[in-house]
């Protein structure tokens, strides 16, 4: 049996993955009355009177909703809102397994996006933070900045999980092959959500943003060039990267690259194009399930470091090391949003729990005890010494 096959089995078999458990007992008069009328009246007076005490009396504090409106699913694509409740789920109860928190899977039946910002801000009372998941782009940046002022944290995974592991890994990277962070030329492939959160954390942990090369599907983004047309988040980070105004191909802009950074589509990159790139070269091929390059291509041609986005090969890049422990820090501050230093503190904190980074070994395991409390510490303290 596959691992496709077992999969199927085993969601048919619990139909998914969730259940609600309580936190109290429900087995006498006592215990109904406590949980419910007339009992229940009393915190609902309290919360009247000061809505801040919600987090005192409700799930509130350790609540957060995984919300999807189904447009771009893994790498399966728009295939709508049912369709991603799986994915939704598996993130909840990753929330659950890693950081004790309480998870909710929300698939919105709309992909419009002012009817998702509304329907998120009405949804808001009752969570202490928002994981958006699997919203297309440029959408989904849209919706983000939208949601800023809800007074809890909204984090789009797709783009801001995947750049702190990525920026983890690329630390650690890094000091393996004893290359400068701000010296070193990186193309990415894919312009989508994960390449724009990608890259705009990178320049923040040091690298050069004009040595930052992002291609799409027509290749190289620079400034000026014309068929971007008028999307602005790609007009935006045209403006930021590739100073050199780099032009052509995938392939053209991989020439003397020291880090391929793949956030696009499976058999995008080929072994000609790694022997093209610089020396002691980095390659992260991330795209799922199927890579932009198999790692033992990549290594025969050249690269020294290569990490995917699967857990059947060394170095796994994957959000599941991110999410639990950021929303744990934020959640246990009651940050109001996740800033930048809070990502970047991730990413560093993440780095640092594995002390001796090897080219088989770049980031711990997901189940790596140690990762959710670093991280979390490093994301509530850059909180705190952002806003006291």
């Amino acid at each position: 049996m596959t691992i496709q096959e077992e999969a199927l089995e085993m969601h048919k078999k619990f139909k998914g993955k969730l259940a609600v458990a309580s936190k109290v007992p429900l087995q006498d008069r006592k215990d109904l009355s406590l949980a419910y009328t007339p009992g229940v009246a009393e915190p609902c007076r309290a919360i009247a009177i000061d809505k801040k005490k919600v987090y005192d009396y409700t799930i509130k504090g350790n609540a957060v909703a995984v919300i999807s409106d189904g447009s771009a699913v893994l790498g399966l694509g728009n295939i709508g809102a049912e369709a991603g409740i799986p994915v939704m789920e598996g993130k909840a109860i990753l929330f659950k397994e890693f950081a004790g928190i309480d998870a909710f899977p929300i698939c919105l039946a709309s992909q419009d996006v002012q009817k998702s910002i509304e329907t998120i801000k009405n949804l808001a009372p009752i969570f202490g933070g928002i994981n958006m998941e699997d919203f297309k782009a440029p959408e989904c940046f849209e919706i983000e900045e939208a949601l800023q002022n809800l007074g809890i944290p909204v984090m789009h995974d797709d783009q801001h999980g995947t750049a702190i592991v990525v920026t983890a890994a690329l630390i650690n990277s890094l000091k393996i092959v004893g290359k400068s962070i701000g010296d070193v030329k990186i193309v990415i492939s894919g312009a989508g959500a994960a390449a724009t959160g990608v890259s705009n954390l990178l320049i923040s942990a040091g690298v050069s943003s004009g040595k930052i090369i992002l291609c799409d599907r027509q290749g190289a983004i620079y400034n000026g060039r014309s068929d971007l047309g008028n999307n602005k988040y790609k007009l935006k980070i045209a403006k930021i990267t590739n100073s050199l105004g780099v032009k052509g191909t995938l392939g053209d802009a991989l020439v003397g690259a020291d880090i391929l950074i793949g956030l696009s589509s499976k058999g995008l990159v080929s072994s000609g194009m790694v022997v093209k790139m610089n020396q002691d070269a980095i390659v992260f091929a991330m795209a799922n399930p199927e890579p932009e390059i198999m790692p033992d291509d990549a290594l025969k041609a050249g690269a020294v470091i290569v990490a995917t986005g699967r857990s059947d090969f060394p170095n796994q890049i994957n959000n599941v090391l991110a999410f639990p422990g950021v929303f744990r820090g934020a959640l246990d501050v009651r940050a109001s949003s996740i800033t930048k230093k809070m990502k970047l503190a991730a990413a560093y904190a993440l780095a640092k729990v594995i002390e001796s980074p090897s080219k088989e070994m770049l980031l711990p395991s997901p189940f790596d005890k140690k990762v959710v409390p670093a991280i979390a510490d490093a994301v509530a303290k850059a909180w705190l010494d952002e806003h006291g």
